[in-house]
């Protein structure tokens, strides 16, 4: 069986080609500006991105003439990676491989030679996360917290794609200890297997996924703010997030948002929430009976769908004192009156060819149909 290799990506392969003689001062500098991008770096201590391409050129020389013991001492990453595959790379060819590093110089740096190995050795799929420009670091609470945010929808999905027919492995070798154990706990819902290396030895740890799963009863008394979040930041005016756990939950100034853990948690459990016989019941959003006769008959994901639509349709109307006139400006929605023999009802779009008939008054919406646009159209 294939795997999806997912890799966190530290910067052992850049310190460890620091020499003995000037070790403690440019392991100095390197942990002083570890969480830069490459232009910040370039632009206010150039001598320091020098360094950088220099330990970068020696990185790449070992791996290019070392044998695998020094390759593997290295690396942490491709220690890990060694280890999996017992030391014979060509056992990775026809796998995916995901490195997972910050958005700084240095994180880069180093993903682009571990990249670049594992490709010269066949392993041609193989790819870097995120993209340039993420802002994802350890510089701080909220630039680490938004970051590993967008890192669990990222997980979810690139796994869901694979995991019925590709073995999933979490490889934690190496990265910052604040992104492996973030991981870690990911892994537990995501991977098949983590795997770590005993400390000063190439000997492996795997951990299988442990049964893990989260109590529905505790989630099910916040689905509903919960799967607004899910779409977007919540005001913490309305009444229904003063009763989130505060784990779950990030409150910057008058607004609030999915935590990390939230994030993790909703995700386990939002397919069954969104996807029972009666919608859930956001504020401002009223269903009349023909609506809930054309949910009823829809698939699951149809069902999922909508309503991750209704809870975004719910959040402008619950963060905008005037929410329809925001539903009519909103790009997707584009809130709208029937013209003709229907010009009594309003309408919005879904996506994927999908729309709403509903009655917009008073700061509400009753919703009256759903479907594909000849449905709706021909009866609203």
């Amino acid at each position: 069986m294939p795997r999806l290799v997912i890799s966190t990506v530290g910067t052992s392969l850049l310190t460890n080609q620091i020499d003995d003689d000037c070790d403690s001062y440019w392991n100095e500098q390197l942990q002083k500006y570890a969480n830069l991008t490459h232009d910040e770096l370039n632009q206010s201590h150039p001598e320091v991105a020098n360094k950088i391409a220099e330990l970068q050129e020696s990185a790449e020389q070992v791996l290019a003439t070392g044998n695998t013991s020094e390759i593997r001492e290295a690396s942490a990453e491709l220690n890990g990676i060694y280890g999996l595959y017992e030391e014979d790379l060509s056992q990775g060819q026809e796998d995916i491989h995901w490195l997972i590093t910050t958005d700084t110089e240095q994180g880069r740096t180093t993903a682009e030679i571990v990249k670049s190995f594992l490709v010269d050795q066949g392993i041609i799929n193989t790819n870097i996360y995120p993209e340039p420009g993420s802002g994802l670091s350890t510089a701080n609470t909220h630039k680490f917290s938004k970051g590993i945010a967008q890192l669990i929808p990222w997980i979810q999905q690139i796994t869901e794609g694979y995991k019925k027919q590709t073995k999933i492995c979490f490889n934690l070798v190496g990265g910052f200890k604040a992104i492996q154990g973030y991981m870690n706990t990911i892994g537990m819902f995501y991977a098949h297997e983590i795997i770590y290396v005993f400390e000063g030895s190439n000997k492996l740890i795997k951990i299988p996924r442990l049964p893990i799963e989260i109590k529905k009863s505790e989630v099910d008394p916040y689905k509903v703010p919960l799967a607004m979040m899910d779409r977007g930041e919540l005001l913490t005016s309305w009444q229904e997030t003063k009763k989130v756990p505060l784990d779950w939950v990030l409150v910057v100034e008058s607004e609030m948002t999915l935590s990390t853990w939230g994030q993790l948690i909703w995700d386990q459990c939002k397919e069954h929430f969104l996807s029972q016989d009666k919608p859930l019941k956001f504020p401002k959003i009223e269903y009349k009976d023909s609506f809930l006769d054309d949910y009823k008959s829809k698939p699951s994901d149809q069902k999922v769908s909508l309503q991750e639509n209704l809870a975004r349709a719910a959040l402008l109307l619950n963060n905008h004192t005037d929410g329809i006139s925001a539903m009519k400006q909103d790009g997707i929605f584009r809130l709208r009156r029937y013209q003709g023999k229907h010009k009594d009802i309003d309408h919005f779009d879904l996506p994927e060819a999908r729309r709403v008939s509903c009655l917009a008054k008073e700061g509400q919406l009753y919703l009256r149909h759903y479907g594909e646009h000849d449905y709706v159209n021909d009866n609203p």
